[in-house]
């Protein structure tokens, strides 16, 4: 079923195996890995650097996908195999999750992400399986330290400042250049622990749509 070695750099956790309630993210660069990698619960998140840029899996021949060091070391850590060799069932984590930098870049790349996924192991997506977590763009912080919020996006950052500005609160505020510039705790609390990061599931209809902003259709 698998034909690929382990990934030298995968971050494993302890509960990795079929059946078990364990979570893999997806990390772009070796950087932003290790910092994620800190922050996890290692019993049951694990975490695996994508290296270099993912190709355009849903134009790609399956040739050159199975040559491809990317994919490659994603088709082993998931241990199912792939295309219509693919067992939901033997996939070693319950849900896989995209963890990019909140950019233009991080979002080109969580759309390949997502191209390969749904061309290779649909089954994964159509079991509601694969998910992206959304990092903060900002941390806004008191200038008592007491109180800190985290804003999404550009306007959100906007909305926060009106409001903390109209209720007189002295701020002091922090753009974040990607996932290796947040500390630990900040990762745990907006990208890692279930009950307080922005989790959201990716289905066929969002696979559709980055297949239509890179202009085509599948091979």
């Amino acid at each position: 079923m698998n034909f690929y070695p382990k990934p030298a750099k995968l971050h494993e956790c302890f509960l990795a195996g079929p059946g078990n309630d364990a979570e893999l993210f997806l990390v772009e660069g070796d950087s932003a890995s290790k910092s994620v990698a800190r922050a996890r619960d290692s019993k049951n998140q694990a975490v695996l650097p994508m290296q270099g840029k993912p190709m355009n899996a849903a134009k790609a021949s399956k040739n050159s996908v199975a040559k491809n060091n990317l994919y490659q070391n994603l088709i082993a850590c998931l241990g199912a195999g792939w295309d219509d060799t693919f067992d939901l069932d033997a996939v070693r984590y319950q849900r896989v999750i995209l963890l990019f930098d909140p950019d233009a870049d991080g979002i080109h790349c969580g759309a390949l992400m997502l191209m390969f996924f749904y061309r290779w192991m649909r089954p994964l997506l159509e079991a509601d399986r694969l998910s992206v977590v959304r990092p903060p763009l900002y941390q806004i912080t008191s200038a008592d330290y007491r109180d800190t919020i985290y804003a999404y996006s550009g306007d959100h950052f906007k909305q926060v400042q009106t409001a903390l500005k109209a209720k007189n609160i002295i701020y002091q505020s922090q753009r974040y250049r990607g996932l290796a510039s947040m500390g630990e705790q900040t990762l745990l609390q907006t990208c890692l622990e279930p009950d307080s990061r922005h989790i959201y599931p990716l289905g066929r209809k969002d696979a559709e749509a980055a297949i239509a902003a890179f202009g085509g259709k599948l091979r």
